[in-house]
């Protein structure tokens, strides 16, 4: 039970072990008298020390502890990202990162109770793990108790991905508790089953989880598993993940490669770009639709904390690639389309909060919107107030380009319109500027040299009620 001076977050409440709280603004978590062995053994045995050494886990402060409950004060992360929000890249080093984190810790004697992929987010360039109260004591000769929330939140969705796309990563947003395996099974091509790590992971699974649906867990051949045989298990899966890949390409995986202007204008872009940013001193910055981070990359140096979001999976992933090969510790990259924001999904729909409610606990000081405003009038039919109203609803400093009629993208789009297009005469500066002075002002406006794209500064109308 929570300690009602200390209400429990919306996203902490399954575990009797403890639960996550905020008090003044800042994250912390309470841990209940019925952990206290296991948090105890954890911290005297150095486990937690050597985790979170490696990076591998929250560093925490002990700020506080009776025969009630201890109090930890975790690194403070700047923005949780969920499991449907990553690219493929991104997902397969957090399964990664899990079964380092199991591998590691039955060697020490203890396990990790809890697979679930919720447990990891990213921060200062990499997968972390922030559950502190996920690892459990070993019982010899038992099989790992997550084993089957592994499979259901990494190795499914995975091989799911590399058969069918990584948007299929996206069903963890409706399958919370991790895609039944039943279903993983199904949408597999036949031929997995040749393959002995998808046969025994998953198709067996299925087949025994639809033969023994009550008790199919005590049937399995891994009922009984010593430490050595776990040990190996842990071993093949992280060398089969550790392999896979994406087939699928997309259309935005080498957008800078295709762009629609010169190198001098490319360069006269993030010329103006840096100069309008660095002007606002930013401690935190958001690229909406910001591809492979290029250009939010001009501003990285004097950005503390820099998020970027695409819809393209492969623009991510050339990102994160980038974030770990520089070792650039204050980029996020992360999945989004603007255009179906992230819900609030699990119980009474705030377990895991919404995309705008993040934002808006974020405070972006700059919001970028660079080549996306002809995306979202375009192809999905918003309107320019609509569009404003919803960077307004997180944005405090807008700087949003706009392409004219006459840039080749936006011909491109009228053209797929067909008959329809002369509905979308609409789409000019005036009616643009219109649509956003309901929510902003407009501080400046400047036509980047050699384009026909016009970027604006805008700063949010403060309401006075």
């Amino acid at each position: 039970m929570t300690d009602p001076n200390l209400p429990a977050h919306d996203a902490s409440f399954r575990d009797p072990s403890g639960f996550v709280f905020v008090e003044n603004g800042i994250i912390k978590r309470c841990i209940l008298p019925i952990y206290f062995p296991q948090y105890n053994a954890l911290k005297e045995s150095g486990v937690f020390d050597t985790l979170i050494k490696k990076g591998h886990l929250i560093p925490h402060e002990e700020s506080n502890a009776s025969e009630e409950k201890i109090i930890l004060t975790p690194q403070q992360i700047p923005f949780i990202t969920y499991p449907y929000e990553w690219g493929f890249e991104q997902y397969k080093q957090a399964a990664l990162l899990t079964l380092k984190l199991q591998k590691y810790v039955l060697s020490k004697g203890f396990i990790l109770k809890d697979a679930s992929a919720y447990n990891i987010t990213f921060h200062e360039g990499r997968p972390v793990f922030i559950d502190t109260l996920s690892f459990d004591f070993y019982e010899e000769n038992t099989p790992w108790r997550a084993y089957k929330q592994f499979i259901t939140h990494f190795l499914g969705p995975l091989v799911l991905a590399k058969y069918h796309g990584p948007d299929l990563l996206k069903m963890m947003q409706t399958q919370i508790d991790g895609i039944p395996i039943s279903l993983i099974a199904s949408l597999l091509p036949g031929k997995t089953k040749l393959n002995p790590t998808l046969y025994t992971n998953i198709h067996l699974l299925a087949k025994m989880e639809s033969k023994h649906q009550e008790d199919y867990e005590a049937k399995t051949p891994m009922a009984k598993l010593s430490r050595k045989a776990q040990d190996t298990m842990l071993k093949g899966l992280f060398q089969f993940i550790q392999k896979l890949q994406l087939k699928k390409e997309t259309e935005w995986g080498n957008y800078y490669e295709k762009t629609n202007y010169d190198e001098k204008a490319f360069d006269a872009k993030k010329e103006l770009i840096h100069r309008w940013v660095t002007e606002r001193s930013p401690k935190r910055l958001i690229d909406m639709g910001g591809n492979d981070g290029t250009f939010a990359r001009t501003v990285l140096k004097e950005v503390p904390h820099v998020m970027v979001t695409d819809i393209d999976t492969n623009a991510v992933d050339h990102n994160y690639r980038h974030v770990q090969t520089n070792n650039e510790k204050n980029m996020l990259p992360w999945v989004c389309d603007v255009l179906q924001p992230a819900p609030g999904i699990g119980f009474n729909n705030t377990e895991r909060a919404s995309m705008i409610k993040r934002l808006q606990a974020y405070q972006p000081d700059v919001v970028m919107a660079l080549a996306l405003i002809h995306h979202m009038t375009l192809s999905g039919n918003v309107p320019f107030e609509k569009s404003a109203a919803f960077f307004a609803a997180f944005s405090k400093t807008l700087i949003i380009e706009f392409p004219k009629r006459t840039d080749s993208w936006v011909t491109s789009l009228l053209v797929r319109k067909r008959e329809f297009k002369a509905h979308f005469d609409f789409y000019n500066q005036e009616a643009f500027e219109a649509g956003y002075a309901t929510y902003f002002t407009c501080v400046k406006k400047e036509a980047i040299s050699g384009t026909e794209r016009v970027l604006y500064h805008y700063e949010r109308i403060q309401n006075e009620t």
